[in-house]
C-alpha cells in the first residue's frame, strides 16, 4: 500500500498537472558514463562534487538503483526503451562493432524510444553526441532519426521554438573508462596511444588526488598502479561535476529551473576492473539525483534519502508519467514515483570479443547469479579493458600467486549459481550458494529469475550468429520501404509499413516527427522518409502537393 506521504504527494502531483502551467514540464536527464556512487552525498569523502552534492541537498537522492547491464551500450538500449534488452536481441556489447560484423537489435513494431513518444506529445528533444542505443551506432547521425528534434554537439534547449517545452538528454563523457587509461607514457595498444593524443589536446593533467586517501574494496590489492587509476578516476569525477555545475548556471541563467526536472543518474557503475561490465553492485549499482522545480512543493523533497529499488528501465515510464504522456503497455518498468518493485534484474552477454550469457536477481537484501559459461571468469584477458593499468598489475600479482584468496576470485571459474548477502557482504565476495541455510532464498530467487525470463523474453536463448543472421536481410541490416501518402484536398495523410516511423520537412526545414495529417500550403516542396528501429531509414520520397 501507498504510504500517507507518498499518496499526499501524488495527489499534489495530480493537482500541480492539472495546471496548465505545469502540465508539460522540462525534463533534463544527465547521464554520466561508467560511475558507482562515488559522491560526497553519498557519503565518499574522497570526492570533489560540489555541484552534484548541491543537487542532492535540493532534490531527493536515491540509493538503491541498478542498471539492467553492467556495461553502456546494452544499458542505454533499455533506458531509452523501457524494456529489458534481451527481448529485442540488445544484449550483447555491442551490435555496431560486433565480432561477427555489423548488425542492429529490432525492437518490436510498437516499441519506440520514450524520447519519440516525448516528441509525439510535442516536446523538444535533444540530446548529443552519444547514442549507443543497439538499434542504432555509437554516435549521433547512426540512430532513428525520429528519436530526437536535434542531436550532435551543437543540440541544446536554447534551439527550440520560443515556449516548446523540452526533454534532454546530455551524456558526460568525463568519467568513461578510457579517462582511467595513463594519459602519457608508452601505450598498450593502439586504442590507447588514440586516448592519450585524445586527452593530451584537451589538457587534461595527470592525477592530483592524493592516492594515500582512495579507499579500496577488498577485492583490490594494495598495489601503486591501482591507487594511481583510481585516483586518477576520482580526478574525472570532479571535471564531470563542473561539466554539471556549468550546465546547471545554463538552466539558472535562462530562467529555467523554476520548470525543470533535473535527473542524474549514471550508465553503470565504474569504469574499473570488477566493475564495469560484471553484474555485482560495483556494475551495476549507480547513483541517482532527482531534483523537482522550486513551485513543485512536496515533491522537491528537499535533501530526501529514497531507499526503494530502482530499474533502469523505469526511467522511462516515470519521465512519460511526469510529461503526462501515456505509458505503452510493451515497457517493462514502472513508474518509481508511485510504484514500489520487489526485484531488479539484469544480464550479461558477450563482452567485445569474449562470449557470455549470466542473469541476475536482486531484491533488499540477496541477489542470485546464475551463468551459461560457468567457467569464464570476470579477470579474463579483454583487449580494451586491459589498456588500464590497474588490470595488467592484479593479473601479473595473480600469476605470481600474490593476491588473497578474496582478490584471486576475479580471475578463476564462477560456477553456474552465485548468491550474495548484499547486506551483511556488501562487497559480494562470499558466494553463499551452497549454504544450507539459505537454500530457501536460492530456490526462492532462482524461480523469480525463471518466471521473469519467461516473461520478458530472452533472446539469447539463440546463439549470437543466429541471432545475427535472423535479423539481417540478405546478409545486410534491412532498409526501411518509402513511406506512401494518400491527400484529402490539401491534406496529406502519411503511412509506412512494419510499424516504421515517419518524418516530414517542408521547404528544406528540419525534419518533423509525423504524427497525424496535416494541410500543406500551396507551392511546398515536401520531403518524407521512414525508419524502423534496427533497420536503415529509407530513401527521401519527394511528395507532389496538387
Amino acid at each position: 500500500m501507498l504510504s500517507v506521504r507518498l499518496l499526499a504527494v501524488l495527489l499534489l502531483l495530480v493537482g500541480q498537472l492539472a495546471d496548465g502551467s505545469e502540465s508539460q514540464p522540462n525534463i533534463l536527464l544527465l547521464v554520466a558514463e561508467d560511475l558507482s556512487p562515488r559522491l560526497g552525498s553519498y557519503g565518499d569523502s574522497v570526492a570533489e562534487t560540489p555541484n552534484l552534492d548541491r543537487l542532492a541537498e535540493q532534490g531527493v537522492r536515491y540509493t538503491n538503483v541498478f542498471t539492467t547491464a553492467g556495461v553502456c551500450a546494452p544499458s542505454r538500449a533499455a533506458l531509452i526503451t523501457g524494456q529489458h534488452q534481451i527481448a529485442f536481441g540488445g544484449q550483447h556489447m555491442r551490435t555496431s562493432t560486433s565480432p561477427l560484423g555489423e548488425y542492429y537489435a529490432q525492437p518490436a513494431q510498437a516499441v519506440k524510444a520514450f524520447p519519440e513518444h516525448l516528441r509525439r506529445a510535442g516536446y523538444y528533444t535533444f540530446t548529443d553526441n552519444k547514442l549507443d542505443y543497439q538499434f542504432s551506432g555509437i554516435g549521433a547521425g547512426t540512430g532513428p532519426f525520429t528519436i530526437w528534434s536535434a542531436e550532435g554537439t551543437d543540440a541544446h534547449w536554447r534551439n527550440r521554438p520560443a515556449e516548446q517545452p523540452f526533454f534532454g538528454m546530455i551524456n558526460l563523457f568525463e568519467t568513461h573508462e578510457s579517462g582511467v587509461m595513463r594519459p602519457s607514457g608508452t601505450p598498450h595498444s593502439e586504442v590507447h596511444r588514440r586516448t592519450q593524443i585524445s586527452r593530451q589536446r584537451l589538457g587534461v593533467a595527470e592525477s592530483v588526488t592524493d592516492r594515500k586517501r582512495v579507499v579500496l574494496p577488498s577485492y583490490y590489492p594494495d598495489l601503486p598502479a591501482v591507487r594511481a587509476d583510481l585516483a586518477r578516476h576520482y580526478d574525472n569525477i570532479h571535471q564531470m561535476d563542473q561539466h554539471v555545475g556549468r550546465i546547471l548556471a545554463e538552466l539558472q541563467a535562462d530562467g529555467l529551473l523554476s520548470n525543470t526536472i533535473v535527473i542524474w543518474t549514471t550508465d553503470h557503475g565504474d569504469g574499473l576492473p570488477r566493475a564495469k561490465r560484471e553484474l555485482y553492485d560495483s556494475g551495476l549499482r549507480v547513483p541517482m539525483l532527482l531534483r523537482f522545480p522550486d513551485r513543485w512543493g512536496g515533491l522537491r523533497r528537499e535533501g530526501a534519502i529514497e531507499e526503494r529499488l530502482v530499474s533502469f528501465v523505469d526511467l522511462a515510464p516515470t519521465i512519460l508519467s511526469l510529461a503526462r504522456v501515456d505509458v505503452p503497455d510493451y515497457m517493462h518498468g514502472v513508474n518509481f514515483l508511485d510504484v514500489e518493485r520487489n526485484y531488479v534484474f539484469a544480464s550479461r552477454d558477450r563482452i567485445d570479443e569474449v562470449p557470455d550469457r549470466q542473469r541476475a536477481v536482486r531484491d533488499g537484501r540477496f541477489k542470485y547469479i546464475r551463468s551459461w559459461y560457468p567457467k569464464t571468469p570476470g579477470g579474463h584477458v579483454l583487449a580494451y579493458r586491459d589498456n588500464l593499468d590497474m588490470v595488467r598489475a592484479m593479473r601479473a600479482a595473480y600469476l605470481a600467486g600474490e593476491l588473497n584468496a578474496v582478490q584471486d576470485r576475479w580471475f578463476e571459474a564462477p560456477g553456474r549459481e552465485q548468491l550474495y548477502d548484499t547486506v551483511a557482504d556488501p562487497e559480494e565476495v562470499a558466494n553463499l550458494i551452497d549454504d544450507p541455510a539459505l537454500q530457501g532464498e536460492r530456490q526462492r530467487l532462482a524461480g523469480v529469475l525463471d518466471r521473469w525470463l519467461e516473461r520478458v523474453g530472452d533472446t539469447s536463448a539463440q546463439p549470437e550468429p543466429e541471432l545475427r543472421a535472423a535479423l539481417l536481410a540478405d546478409g545486410r541490416i534491412p532498409v526501411t520501404p518509402n513511406p506512401r501518402q494518400r491527400w484529402e484536398g490539401r491534406r496529406l495523410h502519411l503511412f509506412a509499413d512494419d510499424g516504421a516511423s515517419i518524418g516530414y520537412r517542408i521547404d528544406g526545414k528540419p525534419w518533423q516527427l509525423y504524427s497525424g495529417s496535416f494541410l500543406v500550403k500551396p507551392g511546398a516542396v515536401l520531403e518524407a522518409k521512414a525508419v524502423r528501429y534496427g533497420w536503415r531509414e529509407s530513401a527521401i520520397v519527394e511528395v507532389s502537393v496538387p
